[in-house]
């Protein structure tokens, strides 16, 4: 891996922003170069938001995406507004919950998740993040999924044993789920 680039979106309040910053956090834990650029719109909850990691083995000359590999929306304006801007060949990983839309981009993969559903079954809806991530991890492999799922531990996540497992649980199953695709995908 030379460097890759990743957008996490969603509304304020989906733990969008706390994807990115677990996924920079398990990078720099695994001894790789890591930008984190967080965006917020202006009504934080419920308005836009969105963060940028650039992961590299290189030391990395801009935080910036404009073409990044992975695009990872939780709801449909951030798909209407980053869909086009993922390089081709890149992947986009989309709430199917929440995300009607698609990019209608061939040279694009786009995986849909019902990662709110997945979420839910858990017992927690709020964990819907962390069951994206995990998935992001398993088709990235940017990073070892132990990794992050040690990463939540240095984050506010991680004041509350209960909430630390809950959200671990999430990475595996957003893994799992993402495993099973890949190989229905292989089957294909």
């Amino acid at each position: 891996m030379s460097a890759a680039s990743i957008i996490f979106a969603g509304f304020g309040g989906q733990g969008v922003l706390l994807m990115g910053y677990v996924m920079a956090l398990a990078a720099m834990h695994s001894g790789k170069n890591v930008t984190y650029l967080p965006a917020y719109g202006a009504e934080v909850r419920g308005g836009t938001a969105n963060c940028t990691v650039v992961i590299s083995d290189e030391e990395i000359a801009s935080p910036v995406a404009g073409t990044p590999d992975y695009l990872v929306v939780m709801n449909n304006p951030s798909m209407v507004r980053f869909g086009n801007a993922v390089r081709p060949g890149g992947a986009i990983l989309a709430n199917a919950d929440l995300v009607e839309d698609t990019s209608g981009r061939p040279e694009v993969r786009e995986y849909r998740l019902a990662v709110s559903t997945l979420a839910h079954e858990l017992g927690e809806a709020r964990s819907a993040n962390m069951v994206m991530l995990g998935a992001l991890v398993e088709l990235s492999g940017l990073v070892e999924l132990t990794v992050v799922q040690e990463s939540l531990a240095a984050t506010a996540l991680g004041r509350k044993p209960e909430v630390l497992e809950l959200n671990r649980r999430a990475l595996s199953l957003g893994a799992e789920r993402m495993r099973e695709i890949l190989e229905e995908e292989k089957g294909k």
